[in-house]
């Protein structure tokens, strides 16, 4: 499994979110779709994913003189695991959600540049919940939520098909603990004030 470290930096992260899902691609394709990337750092970023086993190199074909590769990830290596995330500091955990929170914030907003975006159309979501869980029944809610992703992993372009990317945050709110459910948030929601 991979670090922390390895796949949380802001460029690889995106070249990972934009291979996800998306098939093979070349160095040349992942160029395109990140322009901002100059194409010496997308090199190197996928040339360390690949000697650290998340990408693999799916076809090579001679173009002009050189090597064209297609890459794709490997979704079984392209995770931080537990073991990984329990050796992480709170600072590490702080620079990681900045990293995927600004990931997620770049996809959304190319999402929104293009002409053709038509959020309430293309059923665009993000919305917050609250659940009361034990920590065997929060187990249980990461596993089904991770089975009810991979049912549609194996889909491909076509058919109507349009990519979506699935973002998820899991994060306790000892906050709510501490007044035991009953506050003006409780398990009922927001009341009237």
């Amino acid at each position: 499994m991979a670090t922390a470290n390895l796949l949380l930096h802001p460029v690889r992260m995106r070249i990972l979110q934009t291979l996800v899902g998306a098939g093979e691609l070349t160095t040349a394709q992942l160029r395109d779709r990140l322009p901002d990337v100059s194409p010496a750092s997308m090199y190197r970023h996928v040339a360390t994913l690949t000697q650290a086993g998340i990408l693999e190199v799916v076809q090579e074909r001679r173009v002009r003189g050189t090597v064209e590769r297609s890459y794709r990830v490997r979704q079984d290596e392209a995770l931080v695991d537990a073991d990984a995330r329990a050796a992480m500091t709170k600072d590490d955990h702080r620079q990681a959600v900045t990293v995927f929170t600004g990931a997620l914030m770049d996809g959304f907003d190319r999402y929104l540049s293009r002409d053709d975006a038509d959020p309430p159309r293309e059923g665009v979501l993000y919305r917050q919940g609250a659940v009361w869980v034990t920590p065997e029944e929060f187990t249980e809610l990461v596993t089904e939520l991770e089975e009810l992703v991979a049912r549609r992993t194996g889909h491909s372009a076509g058919d109507g098909r349009i990519r979506h990317i699935i973002s998820l945050a899991l994060v306790p709110d000892k906050a709510g603990e501490e007044d035991g459910g009953d506050g003006p948030d409780g398990p009922e929601g927001p009341r009237p004030r």
